[in-house]
């Protein structure tokens, strides 16, 4: 009973938000192709090598980075390693719940680990320090507030933080904790925007009442020169419209790269 009343409802919102986007606008007056307002604190954890705090409207995400001595994977001895951490925290909305990471959350840190990963503007071969040992750089990000869209705010997050990062001292084959050999080399800046489809109408950063009567939603990150990651989500969509959204996407991010440069 409770699904079909769920069901019922997503129906309902639909058709109202159906009626409102006829109109060429949306519930919170923007155009179809616009972000909201868009905020970006670097340095906001004085404790981590980098960290970047990302605010799309009402969303918020914080991003933290850390580096540590590893065991380089067995295929690839001299190259460090990268990964992507999410958790989407109880207290930044009633859809989070406490417990191990949610398929949502593990989607998220994938898009983003996939948008830095191959966009490849981290030269992991310069993490090695001697046989068996690399550096090992993780970005873990924390949704503060949702209120929808939070996966661009977090390759804003995590993209800013790794522009804020800076290199550990090494000693010994160790590192030496608080003291540093200058910034994190990066080659490009990767960012992301997504797509929501309601009706036959496009648009994108979708606010979450948005997202909750999506038919379908798409991420494509973008550097300067090309794509680095696509994630759908749900639905589909032709050719000519994923031709579309990429222009939109390349358009978007250079804005967005403006912002993280600014």
């Amino acid at each position: 009973m409770g699904e079909e009343i769920d069901v019922a409802m997503k129906g309902v919102r639909k058709q109202v938000m159906e009626k409102i986007l006829a109109n060429g606008k949306r519930m919170d007056g923007r155009e179809m192709g616009s972000f909201r307002e868009i905020k970006i604190q670097k340095g906001a954890i004085s404790t981590a090598e980098g960290s970047a705090m990302a605010q799309i409207g009402e969303t918020k995400v914080l991003a933290a980075v850390k580096f540590d001595v590893m065991t380089p994977f067995p295929d690839r001895p001299t190259e460090g390693v990268f990964i992507t951490n999410a958790e989407h925290l109880p207290l930044a909305s009633p859809l989070f719940e406490p417990g191990p990471p949610r398929e949502d959350s593990i989607e998220m840190a994938r898009t983003v680990d996939r948008a830095i990963r191959s966009a490849e503007i981290i030269d992991l071969n310069s993490f090695f320090i001697e046989e068996d040992k690399v550096l090992g750089l993780f970005v873990d990000l924390y949704v503060l507030n949702h209120a929808g869209n939070y996966t661009d705010a977090s390759t804003l997050a995590a993209t800013a933080a790794l522009m804020d990062t800076k290199m550990p001292k090494i000693e010994n084959a160790g590192i030496v904790r608080g003291e540093y050999n200058g910034k994190l080399p990066l080659k490009d800046l990767p960012v992301s925007v997504t797509f929501g489809q309601i009706g036959k109408n496009w648009l994108i950063d979708p606010i979450l009442d948005e997202e909750k009567v999506l038919d379908t939603r798409i991420t494509i990150a973008t550097t300067e020169n090309h794509v680095c990651a696509i994630q759908k989500a749900e639905g589909w969509l032709t050719k000519e419209e994923l031709l579309d959204h990429i222009d939109i996407a390349f358009k978007n991010g250079s804005e967005l790269r403006k912002i993280l440069r600014s």
